[in-house]
Formats: structure tokens, sequence, C-alpha cells
């Protein structure tokens, strides 16, 4: 029963290049047993058993090195049926491979691998369902790099279609996070349609990588403690968020339509952006009349989240920017590329 684990393992690790190992071992084995044919059945040398054992399964047509035994002719004519078998296999095996196209899959998938292992500050989205999807074409099209962990074949077609990098596989196996350099990404969103999986991926992915911002989605209120137990940053529910927003748009349209042309609308030269100081920022250290942002940025600065995650909403002209500030600013998009150059 162990045997056939281990068989079974190998085989699906080793996908479709398995007939082509599994025939690689057969020869081992064929070789070894000419080899003894030759050294223990007639008696002769490791070198000239070796050199029979190659002659033979080469089939090059020389003669043998010494006279055969009658046992001898019988164990080789075996050798001989065994050796074209398994080169048969062998071939066949290969062929079946450059016909599928699996041989190009391969090398597509290792190319793939040493891409993202080069990867860095990008994001991590599991799963390209129905919110999954949007999330990470938002994501792409703010210009930032994604790399989507899928287990469904057809969604797969549809990344490659897209020219997205993608894994194909189950997002909450370890080695598929590892494989998505998670260790180096900026922020990890997990929206599988199961909720189970949701939780094993943010337990697995916390544990790779302490420090990451791991969005998670919820499709029920009562999964939302379990998700931020397991190390979720923050938990969202679809369902919710958008009743919200429908509301929102009958209650306050006016405010609902500024949001979206400051966040959607690409033809508006406005948009809301996240701008962090760094200490080695020229703001830091000073209040928002002195570090001159609307006068020569014409920024408006609208919130301000200090460093131990207070959110200062509305910042007077005396509010102090220190090191590790996040200022939300609405301005030109040129405006903000500015400013960016001082941060």
């Amino acid at each position: 029963m162990a045997k056939v684990s281990y068989f079974r393992l190998v085989r699906q690790k080793l996908g479709p290049l398995f007939p082509l190992f599994f025939g690689g071992a057969s020869l081992a084995c064929i070789f070894v047993y000419g080899f003894l044919v030759f050294y223990w059945g007639e008696g002769w040398t490791p070198l000239e058993s070796f050199y029979q054992v190659v002659i033979t399964l080469s089939t090059v047509g020389f003669h043998e090195v010494h006279p055969l035994s009658e046992r001898g002719q019988i164990l080789t004519s075996l050798l001989i049926l065994l050796g074209v078998g398994n080169f048969a296999y062998l071939v066949g095996a290969f062929s079946q491979i450059l016909v599928d196209g699996t041989l190009q899959e391969i090398i597509k998938q290792k190319r793939l691998r040493r891409m993202l292992a080069k990867k860095e500050n990008h994001f991590i989205v599991c799963g390209f369902g129905r919110i999954g999807s949007v999330v990470a074409l938002e994501i792409l099209k703010e210009g930032h790099a994604v790399v989507v962990i899928e287990q469904d074949e057809q969604i797969v077609e549809r990344l490659k279609l897209q020219g997205i990098d993608h894994i194909h596989g189950d997002a909450t196996i370890e080695k598929n996070l590892v494989l998505a350099n998670i260790k180096k990404a900026k922020a990890l969103i997990t929206a599988l349609n199961d909720e189970a999986k949701n939780v094993y991926v943010v337990l697995t992915a916390r544990q790779l990588a302490p420090d990451l911002p791991i969005i998670a989605r919820a499709d029920h209120e009562t999964t939302i403690p379990k998700l931020k137990l397991a190390g979720a940053t923050k938990v969202m529910t679809p369902h919710l968020i958008g009743g919200i927003r429908m509301a929102q748009t009958v209650l306050k349209p006016n405010v609902t339509d500024f949001v979206d042309l400051a966040m959607q609308d690409s033809s508006l030269d406005l948009q809301m952006e996240e701008l962090i100081i760094s200490e080695k920022s020229t703001l830091a250290g000073k209040d928002l009349i002195q570090s001159q942002i609307r006068p020569n940025y014409n920024l408006i600065i609208i919130a301000i989240k200090k460093k131990d995650g207070q959110m200062v909403f509305n910042p007077g002209p005396k509010t102090i920017i220190e090191a590790g500030d996040t200022l939300i600013a609405v301005g030109s998009k040129e405006n903000l590329r500015r400013i960016e150059e001082i941060l």
C-alpha cells in the first residue's frame, strides 16, 4: 500500500514527464540486468560486461566479446527484446509529448517560474472569479504587477489569452504561494468562492510572510472574525459593500458621483491618491502651511493617516506631517506625480 502511494506521488509530481521518467528507469534496470548476465552468468570482467551491454542495447551489430553459452544466448535474447521494446516506448512517449505540446508548456512554465522569482512589490490575487477578476484587472489598470493563483482550467485559459501572469494550482497549497514569491509581494488578496479555503490561504500566507498586508473575502459576517483571527489585515464582504454603495448612490448621489470621478474616470484629470511620507522627505516635520503643498502642487489634503493608525479628517493648517504618515490627496495626475519626487 505504501509503495502504491509513493508511485502515485511520483506520478503526480512529474505529471506529463512521468512516461519519460518511467522509460528511463526501466532502461536503467534493463542495463543492470544485462550487466549481471555477462558478469555473473558468463564470468566476464566488469569492463567487458559493460561494453557488451552497450553494443547489445544499441544494436550496432558488433560481435560478442566472448562466445556465449546457451544460457547466455537465451538471456541475451531476452535483453535485446527488453531493450528494443523499452526504446520504442521512450520514442513513443517523447513523440506524444511533442504532439500534445506538453514540452512547450513545460518550457513555458519554467520561464514563468524564473520570471516570478524576480518579481517584487507585486500583488497576489487568489482566485480569478467574479470578485478576483475585478480586483486583478483594477490593479493592472493602475500599472501594478499582478500574479493570479487559479485552479480552474477554463479560467486559466482566459488568463493565458489575456496575458496575465498566473500559477495554475490551488492557492491553499504552500508551494504555490512560495512560487508566487509571497515574501516580496506588496499585498495578497484572497477572493476564493469557498470561505474555508480563504481562511486556510490567510493562515498559510501569514506564516510565510508575517508582515504582508492580506485582504480576504467573506460571504457571511460570521466568517469575518475567523479570517481576522487567521491573520487577515482587512476583511471585505462584497455583497455588504455593494448594498451600502447602492444605498449611498440613492441617498447621496453627488458624493458618490464625485468619488466615481476621482477613482474611476480616466478621462478626467483628477485622482485620489495615497502619499506616504518617508524619513528623508522634505515634508517631514512641517505643518500643512509650511509644506506649501497647496500653492506649489495644487493638491488638496483631505485626510492624514498617522503612524499609529489614527485617521485625521480635514486636517487643519497647523497639523504636523510626520515621517510614516500617509496623506490622502486629491488633484491632477501630473501634480501627484511631481510631489512623489519629494516624498
